[in-house]
Parts: C-alpha cells; sequence; structure tokens
C-alpha cells in the first residue's frame, strides 16, 4: 500500500509544479484538468499522512512493549498499538476506494431530462413527481437546477422537461438515476380505484465544454419561435425560444425559459453540445460495461431501474434489489442511501478490477 502511495506522491508532486506554470495556466482545458486532478491526489496525499502516522505508532508500540520494562510504558504502549491496528484496516479499504480510477465525467454538471412514458395523463403526472424529486435531492445538496425546456402535461405533470444542475460532482451522482423509473398506483383521474402502472425515463448527460466537442455552426439550423407556457406577454409575443437543429444527427435542442433570445440560445447550445457528446459517451459506457459486466451504469436507456409501489409504501432499485418501505421520504427528494448504495456496488466492482494492482 505504501509503495502505491508513494508513486501517486511523486504525481502529485509533479501535478503540483505543473499547475503554477504559465504556459498550463494560459491552456484552459489542460489547466481545468490538472487542476481536478490536483484536489483527487491532494485528499489521497491527506489519508497517506495519516497511514504513514499509524504504521509509525505501531512500529513505536511494538519496540516499547519488547523492550521496555517499565509496565506502566507498556500498557500506554499495549494501548496505542491496538488503537492503531483497529483504525488500520479501516483506513486501507478508504484509500482503496480513493484510488480507484475516476471518471472524468463524474466531476462535471449535468443535463437532465425526464419524459413521461407509457401511461397517458397518468405518466405526465409521474414525471412531473420525477422531477420533484430529483430537483429536491439537488437544492438538498447545495446544487443549482435551471429549467432549459418543458411541456406541460394536459392534466398536470410534464410530457418531457429539461433541466441543468450546477455544482460540485453533479453528473457522478445524478448518472445513477438515468434508466426507466415504473409506478405503480391508483391514478387522480382514475374513478374505479384501479392500480394502474406507468413509467417515466431519466436521461442524464454529462454538460460538456465548450473544449469538450466541437460543433460546426454550419452544421446547426437555428429557428426562433414564441414561448409557450406561463411567463406573461413578453415570453409568449416574442421571438426569444430558441430550437437548433444539428443536421449530421438529427439532434434537436431547444430553449424557451429564459425572456433573452441570446440566452435561450446560449443555453441550447450547451444541451445540444451536451447531447452530441454523450453519444460518444454512450457508445464508450456500453463497452466498459461489457467489459466488466457492469449492472449499475451500464447506459442502457430502456433498462427498468426504479419502482414506485404506493400501496405498499414500498420504493424497489431493480439494479442492486434494494428495497425501501419509506416511499413518502424518497418521492420527496430523499434519495442519497440509494445513490450511496449504487455507488458502494459500482466502486466494488472497480475495486475487483483493480485489486491485483494494490
Amino acid at each position: 500500500m505504501l509503495d502505491k502511495l508513494n508513486f501517486i506522491k511523486q504525481r502529485f508532486d509533479e501535478v503540483s509544479d505543473l499547475i503554477i506554470q504559465p504556459d498550463i495556466m494560459s491552456d484552459q482545458k489542460r489547466y481545468i484538468n490538472l487542476s481536478k486532478e490536483y484536489k483527487d491526489l491532494k485528499a489521497i496525499m491527506d489519508e497517506r499522512e495519516v497511514y504513514i502516522e499509524l504504521k509509525n505508532n505501531i512500529e513505536e508500540a511494538e519496540e516499547i512493549i519488547s523492550n521496555e520494562s517499565d509496565s506502566e510504558m507498556v500498557d500506554m504502549a499495549k494501548l496505542q498499538y491496538d488503537e492503531a491496528k483497529d483504525e488500520l484496516p479501516k483506513l486501507e479499504e478508504k484509500i482503496r476506494m480513493m484510488l480507484i480510477p475516476k471518471d472524468p465525467e463524474d466531476a462535471k454538471n449535468a443535463v437532465v431530462e425526464v419524459r413521461a412514458g407509457a401511461g397517458g395523463d397518468e405518466a405526465s403526472i409521474f414525471a412531473g413527481d420525477i422531477f420533484r424529486m430529483l430537483t429536491k435531492y439537488c437544492e438538498g445538496k447545495g446544487w443549482k437546477v435551471d429549467v432549459v425546456d418543458y411541456s406541460e402535461g394536459t392534466n398536470g405533470g410534464y410530457k418531457e422537461i429539461q433541466f441543468e444542475v450546477s455544482g460540485e460532482d453533479v453528473y457522478g451522482t445524478l448518472k445513477y438515476e438515468a434508466g426507466v423509473h415504473r409506478v405503480q398506483r391508483v391514478p387522480q383521474t382514475e374513478t374505479q380505484g384501479r392500480v394502474h402502472t406507468s413509467a417515466a425515463t431519466v436521461m442524464v448527460f454529462p454538460e460538456a465544454e465548450e473544449f469538450d466537442i466541437e460543433v460546426n455552426p454550419k452544421d446547426v439550423r437555428i429557428d426562433y419561435f414564441c414561448s409557450s407556457g406561463p411567463g406573461g406577454q413578453s415570453v409568449n409575443t416574442t421571438y426569444s425560444a430558441v430550437r437548433l437543429t444539428h443536421e449530421p444527427t438529427g439532434i434537436v435542442a431547444q430553449c424557451q425559459d429564459q425572456k433573452s433570445q441570446h440566452k435561450n440560445k446560449e443555453k441550447a447550445f450547451r444541451v445540444l453540445r451536451s447531447r452530441l457528446y454523450e453519444m460518444e459517451l454512450a457508445k464508450k459506457q456500453a463497452e466498459d460495461a461489457e467489459k466488466r459486466g457492469s449492472m449499475v451504469t451500464s447506459g442502457d436507456r430502456s433498462a427498468k431501474i426504479r419502482t414506485y409501489n404506493y400501496a405498499q409504501s414500498r420504493v424497489t432499485d431493480h439494479r442492486i434489489n434494494l428495497t425501501l418501505y419509506d416511499l413518502d421520504n424518497v418521492i420527496n427528494g430523499d434519495i442519497e442511501k440509494i445513490i450511496n448504495e449504487l455507488k458502494l456496488v459500482d466502486n466494488t466492482e472497480k475495486l475487483k478490477n483493480i485489486s491485483d494492482d494494490l
């Protein structure tokens, strides 16, 4: 373990030197990547110091126990030895988890899209519930949520809604919510009291920076139209909404949330870049998942990931067979426990693949 940590320290020292070099600071993409790497390595270096201290405490205690005649000193040394021996395996496990190679996308902001699936009006209402669940979770973490585009359901909720989330490690967390969410309940529109099954699909893209993917302006058709939905006369009567069509792929991105045409265009381009970037990423994720047989982040959008059963107040995540009888809190944004369990399983899978190197 210490050999591995010392090897990482060499890289940490190298990165510490690189990020203060003028030529690196003038290269935005390289500087951002190195700054992120520095932050991750610094956290490991802090644990390395604790690891070295524990190892030294064990050696020091062993020496006192072997050579010291003063019984009081020996008792203190035994206490120090036991404490260090107890802490060391926990710290080693923590460091192993930290040594798992991080997906460079995880630190990015995210574009999230919730779409009503099969189930008519009830599916739109449920899509609205999922949107509210995700936004409450994001706000609880101090992340900023910005709606980009939406289409309201006939009886409430949304046929689809798209929003940006910005903060720390957003994509690395929200990616676990991607897939088909299924609900079993008596709809508000049901008069006979029968339980219906409806679904909503969640898609999560890492928000692409301008230097992540290059979009040729000649490939993009821009259409302007009047915004729909709430917002008063100024929103609905000016051509402030923007629709972008990437002609080589047919991908469409639009934004009508802002009163300013310029701001809507800016947002729409961010979404378009993220969609194009995600296309490439999805291929890579599918290949990686196939290689390591991942059940958590396969990149398959059609995979049914979770069921919300209202009659039993039950939430089941099918990827890891986790069932919680806490539906009210979950649907109100308390999904941290589920995401943490998914991360743990995902990291354990990754750890198996690299354990020989540790």
